[in-house]
């Protein structure tokens, strides 16, 4: 499995912007779709986007559709989440994520066929 390594959150007011990375290593990084999910104090992890192998089809839950963007570098091993208009809402420890194989789609990408999970970064907007 690809091992995953999230970096980039922190401490933001309501309105503002944060970038978050996830450097992938191990395997071929490109054979594999990814994600991004969220969990915040008492709740279960949610899914918050995802993006397919090459990068062109971007998945976004509706909570944060029109304000976060998904991208990745398959040169660079990296994935990114940008993450704009933050509202006190979106504080949560953010997980980069890989399917569990090569046919996991973009579109599939749910807990259930994640195979690598980042260790978490943790994103707090203040309002």
């Amino acid at each position: 499995q690809v091992q995953l390594v999230e970096s980039g959150g922190g401490l933001v007011q309501a309105g503002g912007s944060l970038r978050l990375s996830c450097a992938a290593s191990g395997r071929t990084f490109s054979s594999y779709a990814m994600g991004w999910f969220r969990q915040a104090p008492g709740k279960e992890r949610e899914f918050v986007t995802s993006i397919s192998r090459s990068g062109g089809s971007t998945y976004y839950a509706d909570s944060v559709k029109g304000r976060f963007t998904i991208s990745r570098d398959n040169a660079k091993n990296m994935g990114y989440l940008q993450m704009n208009s933050l509202k006190p809402e979106d504080t949560a420890v953010y997980f980069c994520a890989a399917g569990r194989d090569s046919t996991v789609t973009g579109k599939r990408i749910t807990i259930a066929t994640i195979g690598s999970w980042g260790q978490g970064t943790q994103v707090t907007v203040s309002s």
